[in-house]
């Protein structure tokens, strides 16, 4: 009867041949599933998908020990800005090993960032080509900021360090402006990045009245693991988002998808906030130039009105004098108290043009902020209901006698209708029509 190995004895057996046949490194492209570290050391889990259906084909785990990872590790943050993560394509160098206890793992001995410098290029370059197509890439740009902008709804960690400093900074202004400022608290790193300023900025499309602008800051963090704001869902997103996004996530790299699609990038929380103080002492001005022309324009009307009584009061003694000739003593006491009436008349215009300057003035302020405001929130939804941003998303209008076609029950068999595109239109004839169920 032939004697049985025991499993460890295999299992050493099998050790032995990987050492003695695969004893050298192997660079190898993969993609992380998975990757966490542990008391210093890193642990992947890596898998190669089949590109037509992206179906995994290959899966195997790999080590990273504590001695080769404190290297290496750096280095790639250092060249890519980011940490490694699930999803990201990596060139790693690794070598076989087989324990009798553990089994089979890649040892990893190095990692290549420029390798996943270049795939991460090419995933930004696909989201870029593909919101271009969709012809919402510059959506936010054609946005305005409205005149007084004070209702500030920001996405950021309830913790970071940059939206105490935004805060702080709008709040201590030098020059005294009032701001509204409402957080929406969203994970700012790691992999629920996505979702989570997704569902910030549903809440705040719901609210959508209550707020001028949205920030989106991330301050206070590390500079890496930035991946979840270069994704195509968070980028539709804000494209098309009603109102205009300030993004100012913390970071020196290049931009991020997230920032160019957005109506303003700036490098910090800070930034954002002077750009809003910046922006609203611009209306303070314009509103002090419009009362200071007011002010000016009543003055020199109540000189105007000044000079003409006082015009019709130098005539007075002169007709006096005339009368006088005839009736002196009889007309004396009569001019007399003509003339107390005339300047008590003069005294009490003044004080009535007086007030009335006074009260004049914050009235005219504030129905100027109104209007203006209102002005500007009107322009912006006009400018979003602008039938040619739908053409210029691929969707196309129907028209019958020049009218658009909204049912089919508007129509008849052998009527001529136009189509309009983004860059033309054409005629065609009803050969038959079909009613939905």
């Amino acid at each position: 009867m032939t004697k049985a190995l025991s499993l460890y004895e295999l299992n050493s057996l099998v050790a032995d041949v990987i050492d003695a046949t695969m004893a050298r490194s192997y660079w190898v492209e993969a993609e992380l599933s998975e990757a966490r570290e542990n008391r210093g050391h890193c642990y992947m889990e890596l898998i190669e998908k089949n590109q037509g259906s992206n179906v995994p084909v290959a899966r195997a785990s790999a080590k990273c020990w504590s001695n080769v990872w404190s290297v290496i590790m750096p280095y790639f943050m250092r060249v890519t800005g980011q940490q490694i993560h699930a999803g990201m394509k990596v060139m790693l160098q690794v070598h076989a090993q087989f324990h009798p206890q553990y089994g089979f793992s890649w040892i990893v001995d190095d990692i290549n960032p420029e390798f996943t410098m270049g795939d991460m290029m090419r995933k930004r370059q696909e989201i870029i080509r593909q919101l271009k197509a969709e012809g919402v890439f510059e959506l936010q740009k054609e946005l305005c900021l409205p005149m007084f902008c004070q209702r500030i709804a920001v996405i950021s960690s309830e913790t970071a360090a940059g939206y105490g400093d935004f805060s702080n900074q709008l709040e201590t202004n030098e020059y005294g402006l009032w701001f509204h400022v409402e957080l929406f608290p969203a994970v700012m790193q790691g992999d629920r990045v996505e979702q989570s300023i997704i569902e910030a900025l549903n809440m705040i499309n719901s609210r959508e009245d209550e707020f001028d602008c949205v920030v989106i800051i991330r301050g206070g963090g590390a500079t890496a693991d930035l991946s979840g704001f270069d994704t195509l869902a968070l980028a539709e997103n804000v494209a098309n988002f009603p109102l205009p996004i300030i993004t100012g996530i913390g970071h020196e790299r290049d931009e991020s998808v997230l920032d160019m699609v957005s109506f303003l990038c700036v490098k910090t929380p800070t930034a954002a906030a002077a750009y809003l103080i910046d922006q609203l002492t611009t209306t303070l001005m314009r509103v002090e130039n419009a009362q200071a022309a007011i002010i000016e324009g009543v003055r020199r009307k109540l000189e105007v009105e000044q000079m003409r009584i006082r015009h019709i009061g130098t005539h007075i003694p002169v007709l006096f004098s005339v009368v006088r000739t005839k009736q002196e003593a009889r007309l004396d006491g009569l001019s007399q108290r003509l003339v107390g009436r005339m300047t008590e008349r003069l005294s009490q215009s003044q004080f009535y043009l007086n007030t009335l300057r006074q009260r004049m003035l914050p009235a005219v302020q504030r129905r100027l902020s109104d209007e203006s405001h209102k002005l500007d929130m009107l322009e912006q939804r006009a400018r979003l209901l602008d039938p040619s941003l739908l053409l210029k998303r691929g969707y196309s209008i129907t028209l019958y006698n020049g009218k658009t076609v909204r049912s089919t029950e508007e129509l008849k068999e052998g009527a001529l209708i136009t189509t309009r595109f983004e860059t033309g239109e054409i005629e065609s004839k009803v050969e038959r029509l079909k009613k939905m169920s």
